[in-house]
C-alpha cells in the first residue's frame, strides 16, 4: 500500500512561487508512475504534470512553463515547483501514483491508484 502526504501549500500573492512537496511510503517512488492534480469545488480534478519511472514529464498546457515536477529518491518525495502563479492556480493540490504502466505519462485521474489529502494553494491578485 502506497501513503501519499502532501504538504508546502498556502496563501501567495501573484507572480509568486511555492514548492509542493509528497512524501511516499509504502513503496519507491522512482518505481511509481506519479503525478500532481488539483481541483476547484465544482470542477472536475485537472492533471497538470506527470512524471514516469525512468524521469521524462508531461505537463497541461495551463502550466507548462511554470511549474516543474521533480522527484527526491533518498527522500522518496515527489515536488512541485510552482512559479510565476496566478489567481487561477488556485486550487487544492493532490499528488497520485500509479502502479502499472510506469513509462505512460497519464493527466487522467482515473489512471492513478493511490491519492494523498490534498494541500491548499491560494493565489491573491
Amino acid at each position: 500500500q502506497v501513503q501519499l502526504v502532501e504538504s508546502g501549500g498556502g496563501s501567495v500573492q501573484s507572480g509568486g512561487s511555492l514548492r509542493l512537496s509528497c512524501a511516499a511510503s509504502g513503496y519507491a517512488v522512482s518505481r511509481l508512475r506519479m503525478g500532481w492534480f488539483r481541483q476547484v469545488p465544482g470542477k472536475e480534478r485537472e492533471g497538470i504534470a506527470s512524471v514516469n519511472t525512468v524521469g521524462s514529464t508531461l505537463y497541461a498546457d495551463s502550466v507548462k512553463g511554470r511549474f516543474t515536477i521533480s522527484r527526491d529518491y533518498g527522500k522518496n518525495t515527489l515536488y512541485l515547483q510552482m512559479n510565476s502563479l496566478k489567481p487561477e492556480d488556485t486550487a487544492m493540490y493532490h499528488c497520485a501514483a500509479g502502479a502499472g504502466k510506469g513509462l505512460f505519462l497519464l493527466l487522467t485521474p482515473d489512471e492513478y491508484n493511490f491519492w494523498g489529502q490534498g494541500t491548499q494553494v491560494s493565489v491573491s491578485s
